[in-house]
Formats: C-alpha cells, sequence, structure tokens
C-alpha cells in the first residue's frame, strides 16, 4: 500500500525576491493537498469522487505573479484579522489605532498587506499517528505592521490524515495587547475547479441565526434568527434557490457574503460541526468542523471570469463558495460580540478541519 509522503519543490520567487516553495502532502489514498509558502496557501486539494475521478476541490492558479497581483484570497491564510474591521480604526485599553483601508473605507483581511502576501517558513512536522503527514509554517508580524500593536509570532499547521481529512490548527502569541482572528479563505467547488458555478451544490450550516451588515458589509445590530428568511440553512438545499429573492442583504452583497452564528459555543479544543456541503453531480460531500464562533459564507459574487485555473478554464461568477470559520467581523468595536483580544503570556489556538465523508473509512483523525 503506497505511504504518505511530503515532499518539496521550488515554486517561484515572490516580488521581494524570497522563494516560495510548494509543499505537496500525500495521502497515499488518493487525496494530495499543495501548500505554498507564499500566503500559507493551499494550491491544490486533489480529492477523488465515488467512482474515483479526482479534481482540486480548490480554486487554484497558474502563477505566483497571479497570486501576488490579482488574487481574492485565493487558498490563503488571513491575519492579523480576517475579515473587516470599520472605518480601520479601533480602541484597545485606552489606546487608539488606525489600520490601512482597502474595502470601501474599512480594512479587509489585515490590511493591503496582510498574511496573505507574506512567505512563510515551513518546517515538516514529525508523523502524526494514523498515518497523517504534516507541514507547519510561521510568520512574525512585526508590532505595528498593518497598523496593528504587538509583536505576533503566528504559526500554522496543515495536517492531512490516511482517511482525508485536512486539518488546519493555528497559534498565536504577542508581546503586548492585540487582537488577532485568523481563518483560511479556499474557495471551493466539489465538481472542480473551473467547473461550473457552485449554485446547486446543496449547502447546511449548523447555525440559526446570522449578522445583518451594512451596504459596504459591516455588521449592525445583533444577530437575526435565519428561519424563513433566504438565510435559513437548517437543513441542506441549493445554494442558489434563494438568491433571487428580493432580500436587501442578498441584494447589496449580490449573493450570500455574511457571518452565521455557530449554535454550538466555541471551545479551544472541542471541534464541532459548523457546515454540509454536496455537490449531487459528482457526489462529492464536505464537512467543516471548527472551533471558531462563527463561519463566513461567501459565493464568490465577484468572480468574473477574468481569473483563470492552470487549465485555462475560466473561474464564473458564483463558480466557488468560502467557507470561512473565524470569530464576527469587526469585533474590535463591538464589546457585544466574544472578544478577539490576545494578551502576552496567553495563546491564541484555533482549529478547522475539512472532512470528505463520501471517502471510505472512518473520518476522524
Amino acid at each position: 500500500m503506497p505511504r504518505p509522503t511530503l515532499d518539496r519543490t521550488a515554486f517561484a520567487k515572490a516580488p521581494d525576491g524570497s522563494a516560495v516553495d510548494r509543499w505537496t502532502l500525500d495521502n497515499g489514498r488518493g487525496v494530495l493537498a499543495e501548500v505554498l509558502t507564499y500566503g500559507a496557501t493551499l494550491h491544490s486539494l486533489q480529492v477523488p469522487d465515488p467512482k474515483g475521478p479526482v479534481d482540486s476541490v480548490v480554486l487554484t492558479l497558474p502563477t505566483l505573479a497571479d497570486y501576488a497581483q490579482r488574487s481574492p484570497y485565493f487558498g490563503a491564510v488571513i491575519g492579523r484579522y480576517a475579515n473587516r474591521i470599520d472605518r480601520g480604526r479601533f480602541s484597545l485599553d485606552g489606546h487608539s489605532h488606525r489600520l490601512p483601508v482597502n474595502d470601501r473605507g474599512h480594512t479587509l483581511h489585515g490590511g493591503p498587506q496582510g498574511f496573505h502576501h507574506r512567505v512563510w517558513r515551513a518546517q515538516p512536522e514529525p508523523a502524526g499517528r494514523n498515518g497523517a503527514v504534516s507541514l507547519g509554517l510561521s510568520l512574525t508580524s512585526r508590532h505595528g505592521d498593518m497598523g496593528f500593536p504587538g509583536t505576533l509570532v503566528v504559526s500554522v499547521t496543515y495536517t492531512l490524515d490516511r482517511h482525508g481529512n485536512l486539518r488546519l490548527h493555528y497559534t498565536a502569541r504577542t508581546d503586548r495587547p492585540t487582537v488577532v482572528n485568523l481563518t483560511h479563505h479556499a474557495y471551493f467547488n466539489l465538481a472542480g475547479a473551473g467547473a461550473g458555478d457552485i449554485l446547486g451544490h446543496t449547502l447546511a450550516l449548523d447555525a440559526d441565526a446570522y449578522l445583518p451588515v451594512t451596504a459596504d458589509a459591516i455588521p449592525h445590530g445583533t444577530a437575526t434568527p435565519t428561519a424563513g428568511t433566504p438565510f435559513d440553512f437548517a437543513e441542506p438545499r441549493a445554494i442558489g434557490t434563494r438568491m433571487t429573492e428580493d432580500d436587501p442583504q442578498v441584494r447589496a452583497a449580490g449573493g450570500y457574503d455574511h457571518c452565521w452564528v455557530l449554535t454550538e459555543p466555541p471551545t479551544e479544543s472541542l471541534l464541532r460541526r459548523a457546515a454540509r456541503l454536496a455537490d449531487p453531480g459528482s457526489g462529492r460531500r464536505m464537512e467543516v468542523w471548527t472551533t471558531e464562533p462563527g463561519i463566513q459564507v461567501y459565493t464568490g459574487n465577484a468572480l468574473d471570469g477574468t481569473l483563470r485555473s492552470p487549465a485555462g478554464k475560466p473561474y464564473e461568477r458564483h463558480g466557488a463558495i468560502c467557507l470561512e470559520t473565524q470569530h464576527f467581523p469587526d469585533s474590535p468595536n463591538r464589546p457585544d460580540f466574544p472578544s478577539t483580544v490576545l494578551r502576552p503570556g496567553a495563546t491564541f489556538r484555533s482549529a478547522t478541519e475539512f472532512r470528505f465523508p463520501h471517502l471510505p473509512g472512518p473520518r476522524l483523525l
């Protein structure tokens, strides 16, 4: 039987001249994850369908220049603060902080030079139980980086086990009070990257409330029940079935770009299910499990066919869905939301796992 492997190849040079490597995690059973050190990016995730054919279920770009200049965060680890901070401002312990703005006057995904544009340091991890292969990546973000206080030391570990589960485990430490919200920004299409839109995929969310947003995507008010609205995914249904309704939230976003509040309270170490995604055509299914309190669902509303796969397939509007496990947007300005403050001596920990229950064998690491 083939053994799990972890291999490194040179990929390209970053804009600053740094070498960027591509690491390949192969579970020896048909599931293969490629990770770039640029942005700690999941470059490809090859998953068989129930009949055997293999496709990448995440959108992939051909060159590093595409990732550096044109990518809407494809596959990247996002930080320091995933999602939006209102007007790029927040106060912490009586001190005001100003961040560069890069989205309609707000700070999005850590600012214009967030973690998605950094070259991370890679380190193979010891082989785990169940034949798992792991790759650790680390990054130091200095005090004042993109306006955030404190020097933050961040690590993320990708682990692929022999059953095809892909887990991301994050840690961070700081030397002075700061805010942290990390997520992963893979664009999923279970039919295969570039295989049309995901409106026929079925989605279920383990959430009964979501955060309404302003016209420029900042949460306002309090969590709103989803029952009876286009945001109700308590039971699996096709993503596109209610996107044409005259709902102001869906209309303003051009689809979904909202954070759902997960029903079960978050814990630092216990994963609980957040989402189920399925493609009826290929038969592929995916579950998202996390320790985070929320999940941002984005239905590729801004994709327009200008970005293409390495095989030349255009990524059309709604050609993928992002399922970003995270704390809530603008939490540094919302004391009613779960805190994202990290203080010296404490360790930020978070984990998210993508499981593919259509594959044979047990599903747990």
